[in-house]
This record gives structure tokens, C-alpha cells and sequence, in this order.
């Protein structure tokens, strides 16, 4: 081999200094917590309705695919992770291993995904406080919770794990519930509200069968099937790499990291694949209409008629644990861009608890100005910028396998960090002493990176995502002017 076509060291430019000064104060029953509450929110309890009026029983199968699919891209993050915990995670990665645009984009594009999912959240909670409290108006709900959880964050990580661990054991506590419910009524074959006798045989003898609308079908409604229900499926894992997130704040990220990653399938088995499984064995699929959470109607066969409350506290728990999360994400974020030289450096002041509190105050205010929008033009919001919010999760999983193999070329070529145990190694000898491999490097990207683009080309397919690919050509071309800009001006 040549000199020339030797891998080369990163440039001094792209190794990008991050202060350890954030607390390293998450445990691991903390990152446990927080990576399962990532994957189990309103998604799971409202929105797998709509996945399985899509493809029936075949539901399982698409989040089998797509829970893979999500399993190796945070294997990919966790890679990374475990070698160099840095803030910012995969933007810090896409500098130091790829190039300052792409760490940008990356950055800004996870920054102002969370802000419009936070965006949701905040709008809908005063929905389920109104179940209880009509009178209230929403947008004095929205106010409230945005207080309260921007405070939480200002206390300290420590606070903010004990605040996700609590909220996600909530979570859990409803599913495992839900779970035992519906298989007491499977065993003892208790009677059910349809009138059809409670089975797993149900997933065969119902509606049609295991794949009612086979692979890819079109209808009056347009498109279903198992292809079709991978779009929903794949949204609804958004939240599971704020695992690389914490990296940086975790007590002992060599160990931690590793077991809260690959704990995701487990949890993407029970919590989705076992969920659902058995409320689709108690109640038939095809009733399944999504006038009510699939999760109320199986507490309804259990015989527990205070179902739609329970399951309203539940929701407004997983809403206040996506914007907690989401606010966590944002600030982070915003440190590393700022450490970076991609965002205004008072962003990247800590205070004395190791909090960035300007990137949590910033983001706090961008959300409740996001929130009165959604109030004032909600078409606008729900149509356009929920359209960005749900491409930049492809976006983002996109860059971070990308990222991944960048990194291995680095790694390979002697530029690992100082403070890593790959220090002072280069080639094959640096990539065995990787300490968390993603399984089949060489090859898996390739197959996720496949697999994205197949729920990229799924969307254009519906109405209601093609816009979304739309505002994801726009969005990125934002992007790469901004940074252009931003750029020009140093």
C-alpha cells in the first residue's frame, strides 16, 4: 500500500475538546430506566393502534424487523460511546470522526427534532389533564409542566435520572399489568367483551388471518400491510439512543452503556412484541379501531372499567418523561455544538452542579414558543413540523452508522482518543481492542443504512408521510446552508 492510500489521522481541527467537567452522576438503574422509557411511550400505548389496523397480527413481525434494525444502530452509538463518552454523542462523534458540517447537522438536527416532539408533548398534556380537570384551560397545563420539568433539569443529572427512573417504572408497571391482565384472561378463558373466546389462536383465525393484508396491499384508505406498518413501527423507537446521550454523565459508561444497550431487545420483545401480542389475542384485531388506546380496551375485558383513567395517568407520565428527556437531550446537545464551534459559546457554560443551564433555559423558551404555534396555527405545526420532527429521526440513525464506520477508519489509522484503551494502537490491533463492537461491522451499516432507505422510499407511499420526505430534502438543504452561513462569519 502507498502512502497515499494510507487512512489518515483526523486533522487537529476535527479532535474537539470537551471539558470533563459534567457530573458523572447516572447510575446504572438510572440508564436501565432511561433507555427503557425511551422506547415505551404514547406511541406504544395510543399509536400501535394504527400499526396494527395496518397489518394485523403481522404488527409482531414489523417490530421484530424494525426493533433489529434499532437494536444495531444503537449498537453502532454505543460503540462509540463506550470508547470516547463524550456530551453530545453522535454530533460530538460526527466532528471529531467525520467533519465539523456533518457534526453541525447532526447537532442541530437532533436539537430541533426534540423541540418539536417537545413541542407535542407540551400541547397535548393539558388533554389529559383535562380529564380530570376540564375547567383548566390547556395552554395554563402546557405552562405548568414546562416550569416544572425545566426546573428539575436546572437541579442537577442526578435529579433528572431519579425523575426518568420514576417515570419510566410507571410505564412498565402498566404494560406488565396489562400483560398479566390479558394472559389471566387467555388461561382462565374469562369472558371477553367481543365475544370471541380469548387465544393466541386469534392471531390466525381472526380478520384474515396472521397477514390480513399481506406484504403491501392497496385499499379505499391507501396503502397497508406489513411494508407499510415498518413507517409507523420505526417512529415509534424514537427516543432509544438517548443511551449515547448519557454517556457522558454515567458513572462507569464500560459497563453501563453495554448492558442498557443490549437489554433493547429484550424490551422491544416484552414491551412490544408481548404487549401487543396478547391484547391481540384477547381482543380481536380487526376492532381495534383507535377510537380508544388498544391498552384501555384489554383492562376493559379484565374487567377493571377504570381503565381509560388509569391509562390517562399513565400518558401524562410518558408525556412529562419525553419532554424531561427531551429537555436533557437538548441541553447536551447544545453544550457539545458549542464546544464544537457550531453553536454560540455561552451555550457552553456549566454552572456549579454541572448543568449547562443556558442550553436548558434556551431550549425551554424555543419549546414554549414552538407551543404557541401549536395553539395559534396548529395545521401549521402538526402538518409541517411534525413532518421534520418525523425525518429527522432517519436523519439521525442515518449519520450515526455512517459516523460508526468513520470512526473504525480512524480507530484503524492510530487517532483514537488519548483517554481510550485504544490509545497508541492502530490497525487490526486497534479494532479487536474495541471493548463493544458492533456485531458484523463491516457489513451491518450497509444493511441498516439499506433498511432506512426502504422506509424512506415506504413513505412516499402515504399521503400523510410524503410530506414528510418533502420537509426532509428542504430541511437538510437548511442545514448545509446554515452551517455555510455560520461559516462565512468566523
Amino acid at each position: 500500500m502507498s502512502t497515499t492510500d494510507a487512512p489518515k489521522k483526523p486533522r487537529e481541527t476535527d479532535d474537539v475538546p470537551v471539558p470533563a467537567t459534567l457530573r458523572k452522576s447516572l447510575k446504572n438503574r438510572h440508564i436501565q430506566l432511561i433507555a427503557l422509557g425511551g422506547a415505551t411511550g404514547t406511541g406504544l400505548f395510543y399509536g400501535s393502534s394504527e400499526s396494527i389496523a395496518l397489518a394485523g397480527p403481522s404488527i409482531l413481525l414489523a417490530y421484530l424487523i424494525g426493533g433489529f434494525a434499532i437494536f444495531m444502530i444503537v449498537r453502532a452509538l454505543s460503540e462509540m460511546s463506550v470508547e470516547d463518552p463524550k456530551a453530545g454523542a453522535f454530533s460530538y462523534y460526527a466532528t471529531r470522526y467525520w467533519s465539523k458540517r456533518a457534526g453541525f447537522i447532526s447537532g442541530w438536527n437532533y436539537w430541533f427534532n426534540y423541540i418539536l416532539v417537545s413541542m407535542v408533548e407540551l400541547a397535548v398534556v393539558g388533554s389529559f389533564v383535562n380529564y380530570w380537570f376540564p375547567a383548566i384551560p390547556t395552554w395554563v397545563s402546557a405552562a405548568v409542566f414546562l416550569v416544572l420539568i425545566t426546573a428539575a433539569n436546572l437541579l442537577g443529572v442526578s435529579k433528572f435520572g431519579e425523575f426518568e427512573f420514576w417515570f419510566a417504572i410507571i410505564k412498565i408497571v402498566a404494560v406488565i399489568a396489562m400483560i398479566i391482565g390479558g394472559l389471566a384472561v387467555i388461561i382462565f378463558a374469562l369472558p371477553t367483551a367481543s365475544g370471541i373466546k380469548a387465544s393466541f389462536a386469534n392471531w390466525f383465525t381472526v380478520g384474515g388471518g396472521f397477514f390480513p393484508n399481506g406484504l403491501m396491499g392497496h385499499t379505499d384508505n391507501g396503502w397497508t400491510g406489513l411494508l407499510m406498518a415498518l413507517v409507523v413501527v420505526m417512529f415509534s423507537f424514537g427516543g432509544t439512543e438517548l443511551i449515547g446521550i448519557t454517556a457522558g454523565e454515567t458513572e462507569d459508561p464500560r459497563t453501563t452503556i453495554p448492558r442498557a444497550t443490549n437489554d433493547i431487545i429484550w424490551r422491544i420483545l416484552v414491551f412490544y412484541i408481548g404487549a401487543l401480542g396478547v391484547i391481540m389475542a384477547v381482543v380481536p384485531w380487526n376492532t381495534i379501531d383507535g377510537k380508544s388506546s388498544p391498552f384501555v380496551q384489554i383492562f376493559d375485558s379484565v374487567g377493571i372499567h377504570a381503565a381509560a383513567g388509569i391509562l390517562n395517568f399513565v400518558c401524562l407520565t410518558a408525556v412529562m418523561s419525553v419532554y424531561n428527556s427531551g429537555l436533557y437531550a437538548n441541553s447536551r446537545m447544545l453544550y457539545s455544538l458549542a464546544k464544537q464551534g457550531n453553536a454560540p459559546a455561552y451555550l457552553g457554560k456549566l454552572n456549579s452542579k454541572g448543568v449547562p443551564v443556558a442550553g436548558v433555559l434556551t431550549s425551554a423558551v424555543i419549546t414554549a414558543i414552538a407551543v404557541v404555534v401549536v395553539f395559534v396555527w396548529p395545521e401549521f405545526a402538526f402538518n409541517y413540523l411534525m413532518s421534520i420532527a418525523t425525518i429527522a429521526g432517519i436523519i439521525n440513525w442515518t449519520m450515526i452508522m455512517f459516523t460508526e464506520m468513520k470512526f473504525r477508519k480512524v480507530v484503524e489509522a492510530g487517532g483514537a482518543p488519548e483517554d481510550s484503551n485504544l490509545a497508541g494502537k492502530s490497525g487490526q490491533e486497534a479494532l479487536d481492542a474495541i471493548h463493544f463492537k458492533l456485531p458484523f461491522a463491516k457489513v451491518t451499516p450497509w444493511v441498516v443504512l439499506v433498511f432506512l432507505a426502504l422506509v424512506v422510499v415506504l413513505m412516499c407511499f402515504s399521503a400523510s408521510y410524503r410530506i414528510a420526505v418533502i420537509a426532509g430534502v428542504i430541511w437538510l438543504a437548511i442545514l448545509f446552508v446554515a452551517y455555510q452561513i455560520t461559516q462565512a462569519k468566523k
